[in-house]
């Protein structure tokens, strides 16, 4: 029934598709693509109608929805007959999708319901490489979006990631860069944050400033970004700049946009924490990329007097042989920026050891089975300024230990991930 549902939307999504000859914007890679769809939807409305993909609508029964502005009609046969029998009134003018895929196939199946004319891929991690033989054909798979973009469309790259450069070899399309190499065409440069000098965090106030500059066309003009987080932020940005001068949008159009830029539940989200504490919230998911550039945006807090960086963190899931040596090398990274360090669930102790025999004292760490046990512990322990990560695969369901620490529960359904009945009672 599933795959006969599939085929229909399908069948639905190409022919609005057919229909109105919108812009296709699509959005692939391991880490990074909702924020950089986000930044490029965003930004783009400052010229075009922008319809994007919804919550984590990026396959091949999720992709017709976004196209088709439908949600999920579940186990509801009518919610779904609705679906197939009514369309959008007005197709925008501008689609930004995104692109996912788990198995050997599935980026073909999702170009031949939408293909887009500028396709961006952010970075490779081994997250779903349980499916393929190696980070290779990973790769590979996703770089069948690139090789879809005709010769008068937009391949856009980034360029601190050397494997996604070298899929560039797939495109037929011209090819631009993003990034912090200096051979990126739109380059981001004297990149400084900013962060409150009392380091007492409470609901409602201003938690950082990222200032860049950027140079894109000959051209450098500043910008800055208030309560994001890190490089990884930055490069959704640098991503959105390169699609944006491509349509034609001005300098002063982009920057007009970028006060609304939010951050997305879940993902790298600073949240007030209890006690004045400060909470990085990147529960959506997890995989190695975005394990080693969260413990870096928490290495660039130097918490003021006797708080400290804490991080929380779950198993990273779908690493197949590669789960330990992943886990593991997280655990070293975090032995370097962390005072104190929490581990969650049975796969996630290699971080733990792994932290320890890099020589992280053991009575600095902490180990829970579930994210109950840790959140409570937590909420003893924290203190006024402390700057707490926490992080994890889905299924670690890490956002349990942000409820037990945020100053604010009562707006945890705006604020945190899988907060629906249906999650809630998992």
């Amino acid at each position: 029934m599933k795959k006969i549902l599939e085929k229909m939307l399908a069948k639905k999504a190409r022919a609005f598709l057919r229909k109105h000859h919108p812009i296709i914007i699509g959005v692939t890679g391991s880490v990074g693509k909702t924020s950089t769809r986000h930044a490029i939807a965003i930004i783009l409305s400052a010229k075009f109608s922008v319809v994007t993909s919804q919550e984590n609508y990026n396959n091949e029964l999720g992709l017709p929805l976004s196209i088709l502005e439908a949600t999920s009609a579940g186990k509801n046969l009518f919610g779904w007959l609705k679906i197939l029998f009514s369309s959008p009134k007005k197709a925008a003018e501008v689609y930004v999708l995104e692109y996912g895929i788990d198995h050997p196939g599935d980026m073909d199946a999702l170009v031949a319901i939408a293909k887009p004319s500028i396709a961006v891929m952010t970075a490779l991690s081994p997250v779903h490489v349980e499916f393929f033989p190696s980070m290779r054909e990973l790769g590979e798979e996703k770089a069948k979006l690139l090789a879809a973009i005709s010769s008068d469309g937009l391949v856009v790259l980034n360029a601190d990631d050397a494997n996604v450069i070298g899929l560039g070899v797939h495109a037929i399309a011209p090819v631009q860069t993003y990034g912090f190499k200096e051979t990126a065409d739109v380059r981001a440069a004297d990149y400084a944050i900013q962060t409150r000098s009392d380091f007492s965090f409470q609901p409602g106030e201003q938690f950082s400033e990222l200032h860049v500059n950027v140079k894109c066309d000959e051209e450098t003009f500043a910008i800055q970004l208030m309560n994001q987080l890190g490089k990884s932020a930055v490069s959704s940005v640098l991503a959105a700049i390169a699609v944006a001068k491509h349509l034609g949008l001005s300098t002063n159009q982009i920057i007009s946009k970028l006060p609304e830029l939010k951050n997305e539940p879940g993902r790298m989200n600073p949240i007030p924490g209890i006690k004045g504490s400060l909470i990085l919230d990147s529960t959506y998911n997890a995989a190695p990329a975005s394990m080693m550039s969260a413990l870096a945006i928490l290495s660039e807090f130097e918490p003021a007097n006797e708080a400290k960086r804490i991080a929380v963190l779950g198993h990273m899931a779908e690493l197949g042989a590669q789960t330990e040596s992943e886990h593991r090398m997280v655990g070293m990274r975090a032995a370097e920026v962390c005072d104190r360090l929490v581990t969650v669930g049975e796969t996630a102790h290699h971080i733990r050891h792994a932290a320890i025999e890099a020589g992280m004292p053991e009575e600095h760490t902490e180990e829970f089975a579930n994210p109950v046990d840790a959140g409570r512990w937590l909420d003893r322990e924290i203190k006024k300024g402390d700057i707490v990560l926490v992080k994890g695969s889905q299924s670690a369901r890490m956002e349990k230990v942000v409820m037990d620490v945020m100053a604010e529960p009562l707006r945890a359904k705006e604020l945190l991930v899988r907060q629906t009945k249906k999650w809630k009672t998992h």
